[in-house]
Formats: structure tokens, C-alpha cells, sequence
């Protein structure tokens, strides 16, 4: 099993002015310790489930580029992208951007949106929620057919909500064929399906319900003709370790129950995560405890 650090709050004790140092030493020491990735929220306030919304807020791919710069080997993407929040040409640059200047480790972390006071507070477009998911599709599409084409072969993209007339990315992306896709979400009809179409992963919540979804994903692979195996299975986290380490045996145990459940890799938050120690912990203790641990899957948990 492969662990990620998600970075959901920026309210820290030390204040706006010593953010950046403090998202730096974050960054530094996850990587060091032997996190599999860091993942930041693509929002501009914080969401109701994390605090108030005047809590501090990065934007995500400014931040992960600044992490990009302090890091050497973890992967880094935003949990998850609103489809709505930015035109689909200009995404894929960013991404492309944030790949490059990170040596190859970008991923594009998407989804369909569901915040909608935060876009109308910022002026951003909300339209029905059939509508964002018909954007999310194109702008899929949009970002791959960028990363696949060479300089001086553009052609016009036309859809239904977006028209690029040269859909030109240079320089390109080093990670090939493309930068890898993270769908979030477990809608089964839509986004799981898109999963299958388009993804390189999913992520879900971890619930009792992960077997299922995770059946319904096998099915929409099959339909599409794409092989199960080839989509890294995610869920979301909370590394309750402790202070000093007592929650330890706990948080193991709730990563074999993910991994029970079908899930290859989990990406979760760490209370007071500015704490470094807390990072280094996970490190020490946790990521060695869990690395040979393999996901279960229908077939064997039938068996058993």
C-alpha cells in the first residue's frame, strides 16, 4: 500500500507570514519520510467540512508548484480540480507546467464541482450538475488530446461548451503518454464510469460501501474495454498517529481494513500536521508497516 498526504487547512499557529516556510518544512519532510504523494485542495475558500470559510486558503497549483521546488520524488496533484473552475486549454497548461518544473510528477486530480456558494462568491459559473459533468468529459478530452499532440499538428477541438481553434502545449509534458488522471467521486453511472474511460485512478470514501463501488467500476471497465487492473484504487484517510506515535498500532490497523476493501493507496490528512514529527512518525512507523500490503479483492474476500 502507497500513502499520500493531503494538505486540506493553511490555518496554522505561525500565521500567513510564516506559510510558506512552513508549507516548505511540510513538504520537505513528507517527501524525505517516504510519503507516495502530496495532494492540496483545488478551492479557494476552506470547505465547510474542514472549518470556517475565512480559514487560511491556498490556490492549489500555485502551491504545489512551490512544493515542487522544496520535493524530489513524491507526486503532486490537487484533491480534485474543479471542472468548472478553469478553461480546459489553460488547465492542461498548468498541469503541463507543474509536471515540467517538478521533473515528470504532476498528476491532474478532477472532478465535476459541488461548491457552489464558493464559485458564485468568485464569480465562477455554476451550471446544473448534468452540465458540469458533461464539462468534466470535455475537458478530459481537451486535456488529452493537448498532451498528445506535437507542435505544428494542432487541430481545431469543437464541443459542445468549448472550441479551441489551435490547441497548441509546448513544451510538452514529461511524463508520457500524459500526466496521470485522478478522478475523485463515486458516482456509480457517471463518474465511475469516466473513471474506466479516462483514469489512471479513482478516489473514494472509505466507507463500507468501497467493495461495491469498486464493483461497479470492474463493470463500466468492462463495458469500455479497459483493464480493472491498470486503475490504482484510492480512498481518503485521517493519520490520527498521535503525538508521540500511541495511535500507531490504530492507524495500521484502519489501512489493512482499506486494503481489505480493495484500496492500493490511502491519502489522508495529519492533525497539526505542521508538527513535522507527526509526518516523520508515519514515516518511520507506518509507511514500512503497510508497503507489502496488497489490496483484497471480490474473488478472494468470496473465498474467504
Amino acid at each position: 500500500m502507497k500513502i499520500g498526504l493531503s494538505i486540506g487547512d493553511f490555518t496554522w499557529p505561525s500565521g500567513p507570514a510564516e506559510l510558506g516556510s512552513t508549507l516548505g518544512k511540510i513538504a520537505r519532510t513528507a517527501d524525505q519520510a517516504g510519503f507516495d504523494s502530496i495532494w492540496v485542495m483545488d478551492h479557494f475558500w476552506q470547505i465547510r467540512m474542514n472549518g470556517p470559510e475565512h480559514h487560511d486558503m491556498l490556490e492549489g497549483y500555485s502551491a504545489l508548484a512551490y512544493m515542487a521546488a522544496v520535493t524530489s520524488r513524491a507526486k503532486l496533484g490537487t484533491m480534485v480540480t474543479g471542472a468548472v473552475y478553469r478553461y480546459p486549454g489553460i488547465l492542461a497548461k498548468t498541469v503541463t507546467t507543474l509536471d515540467v518544473l517538478s521533473g515528470g510528477r504532476a498528476w491532474l486530480g478532477i472532478g465535476a464541482a459541488w461548491n457552489e456558494a464558493e464559485s458564485r462568491g468568485l464569480g465562477i459559473p455554476f451550471p446544473p450538475i448534468s452540465e458540469r459533468f458533461e464539462r468534466l468529459e470535455e475537458t478530459l478530452k481537451i486535456c488529452l488530446a493537448m498532451w498528445e499532440g506535437k507542435r505544428g499538428t494542432e487541430k481545431p477541438l469543437d464541443g459542445k461548451h468549448y472550441r479551441l481553434e489551435r490547441p497548441l502545449n509546448v513544451p510538452q509534458s514529461l511524463s508520457r503518454p500524459h500526466p496521470p488522471i485522478l478522478i475523485g467521486g463515486g458516482g456509480e453511472q457517471k463518474t465511475l464510469r469516466l473513471v474506466a474511460q479516462y483514469a489512471q485512478a479513482c478516489n473514494l470514501f472509505p466507507t463500507p460501501e468501497l467493495p461495491h463501488k469498486l464493483e461497479v467500476l470492474r463493470e463500466h471497465c468492462k463495458t469500455v474495454g479497459r483493464n480493472y487492473d491498470e486503475i490504482e484504487k484510492t480512498a481518503m484517510f485521517q493519520f490520527d498517529v498521535g503525538d508521540n506515535g500511541e495511535n500507531v498500532g490504530k492507524v495500521i490497523g484502519g489501512l489493512r481494513w482499506l486494503a481489505g476493501m480493495g484500496i492500493e493507496t490511502a491519502i489522508g490528512n495529519v492533525p497539526k500536521l505542521y508538527e513535522t514529527k507527526r509526518l516523520e512518525i508515519i514515516g518511520e512507523k507506518v509507511i514500512p508497516a503497510v508497503a507489502n500490503l496488497a489490496p483484497t479483492t471480490a474473488a478472494s474476500r468470496a473465498r474467504a
